[in-house]
């Protein structure tokens, strides 16, 4: 199927209120333009040179475009990322938050945020312990960031999260019959935690997970294999 083709059915497959971001990490510009002239408009891209590289023009030539960075973010980045997107869904640090504040204070720019959170406790895994969010987002909106809401992935591999002391939070964790970790438990807590915090935003849910993450409060999905292909 054509990329168009794929947007088509990803479209008819989530409610019309549902945001969806394509994940355009390693994608090339002619792909790229596909998904824009298919009427795709919110792009997410987890590197900011590769993204630099590919929408520094594409932005400029289509108005209304929105890029998102989806993707871990050093604090030494943080002037380029401030120029580039239009929200960084991976603020996870107090280090980067004030990086950040920096950053568009000097541009003169205000970009919008996501929290992304550790939802299951993983150590390899960037994002905000769960019992440290609030104090992240009163740090962050001290430093006048708008924090929209919050972003997670939920733990794949089982055996990385046997004694995340979220689990017993949770109720536990199963697997599926795949073998890979049954995520709802973790989208739950994401959707109770932005709700407990009063943000509006929960980011959850990828190409092999979306419809779970939607039925569990979703108001935006990431998805990049099942629009783009198999990536290089």
């Amino acid at each position: 199927m054509s990329i168009s083709e794929n947007l088509m059915a990803i479209r008819a497959s989530i409610p019309a209120s549902i945001t969806l971001v394509a994940v355009s990490k390693t994608v090339d510009e002619q792909r790229l333009r596909e998904a824009i002239a298919a009427g795709q408009t919110v792009f997410g891209e987890n590197y900011v040179q590769e993204a630099k590289s590919k929408w520094s023009t594409l932005k400029t030539e289509f108005k209304g475009i929105k890029l998102h960075l989806i993707g871990h973010l050093q604090s030494n980045k943080a002037d380029d990322a401030v120029a580039l997107f239009d929200r960084i869904d991976t603020l996870d640090r107090v280090s980067l938050a004030s990086a950040l504040a920096k950053a568009m204070k000097k541009q003169g720019r205000k970009v919008p945020c996501l929290l992304q959170v550790n939802i299951g406790d993983e150590p390899q895994k960037g994002g905000c312990a769960i019992n440290e969010l609030p104090a992240l987002i009163d740090f962050a909106r001290g430093l006048s960031i708008d924090i929209e809401g919050l972003m997670a992935i939920p733990p794949i591999d089982l055996n990385a999260i046997r004694s995340a002391p979220s689990i017993s939070e949770m109720g536990g964790v199963t697997a599926r019959a795949d073998g890979s970790v049954d995520p709802r438990p973790y989208f739950e807590k994401l959707a109770e935690l932005a709700k407990a915090n009063k943000l509006r935003v929960i980011s959850m849910g990828m190409s092999g997970d979306y419809e779970a993450a939607i039925a569990c409060g979703s108001t935006e999905v990431r998805i990049g294999s099942v629009i783009f292909g198999a990536r290089s």
